[in-house]
């Protein structure tokens, strides 16, 4: 399993987090994996083989080649039908909304094929560029240019809503949104209703991802000694408290997702 990530263009880095790539060889004995919601939006491209989504424990889609996958809340299952290979785009919590007109809330917990989102046509070259290209660095420059050409046509986003992101990503989603207004909470409903718009959740649902996902990171690194450290650290009432979030957040206690060949998966891609 080959997974790297790529720094983006300077004037596209408050935007976007990275761009990734994930090389897997065909395997005999594939393994379902359990994809953990991050509280990011991602574009991905889809180079190898189809790769199902588990709608429910017998039922499958097979994931558009071309799509971007909305904030989810809940953890779902994947699986490749061989060779995996995928470029893909991971935007920060406010990113996607600067390409974009429509309401981030219709993307949620779902694929969306990109050219339902921008123009056939324009779609069209931009998923025939990336299939052609040959190497990562070459798909960077079309998805570099396309995002760069998006954004000066786009009204950047609520400064309110990138701001109210900020403060949860440098507090680990620990800080409440009162705290986060402080003086004006009279901006609290207005807040609430362009977080739905453009991240496509609520301010309170992306404080809880991002406090889990810091949790899970500090798991994975074992930077904590044990779960109580770990749920002080990141503001929880008690370890009870935290593993109760952690089995909503992941779908399995702390301890069983350790080692477990389910979470490879999102386990490389939290460490």
């Amino acid at each position: 399993m080959n997974y790297q990530t790529f720094q983006p263009h300077p004037d596209l880095e408050s935007l976007i987090s990275c761009y990734w790539t994930l090389d897997v060889p065909s395997a005999e004995d594939t393994q379902r994996q359990r994809i953990i919601p991050d509280g990011t939006i991602e574009m991905a491209f889809i180079l190898g083989d189809d790769i199902k989504r588990y709608t429910s424990e017998d039922n499958f889609i097979i994931q558009p080649r071309s799509m971007v996958l909305g904030q989810t809340i809940d953890p779902f299952y994947i699986e490749p039908t061989g060779y995996v290979n995928t470029f893909s785009i991971r935007f920060y919590p406010y990113g996607f909304a600067n390409f974009v007109a429509l309401p981030l809330r219709t993307l949620a917990n779902k694929e969306t094929p990109i050219d339902t989102l921008f123009d056939e046509k324009t779609a069209k070259e931009l998923e025939q560029g990336i299939i052609q290209a040959v190497d990562t660095k070459q798909r960077i420059e079309i998805i570099e240019s396309f995002l760069l050409k998006k954004l000066s046509s786009q009204v950047m986003v609520n400064t309110i809503v990138s701001t109210t992101v900020d403060a949860l990503l440098a507090t680990k989603g620990s800080s409440s949104i009162n705290e986060i207004l402080k003086e004006d909470l009279s901006k609290r409903r207005q807040l609430e209703r362009m977080f739905v718009k453009k991240i496509g959740v609520s301010p309170k649902q992306l404080g809880k991802l991002i406090r889990l996902q810091s949790a899970l990171k500090m798991l994975l690194n074992e930077e904590g000694e044990n779960l109580t450290n770990i749920a002080y650290e990141h503001d929880y009432y008690d370890q009870a408290h935290f593993i109760k979030d952690f089995k909503a957040f992941t779908g399995v206690a702390p301890k069983e997702f350790l080692g477990n060949e389910n979470m490879a998966l999102s386990s490389i891609f939290y460490k």
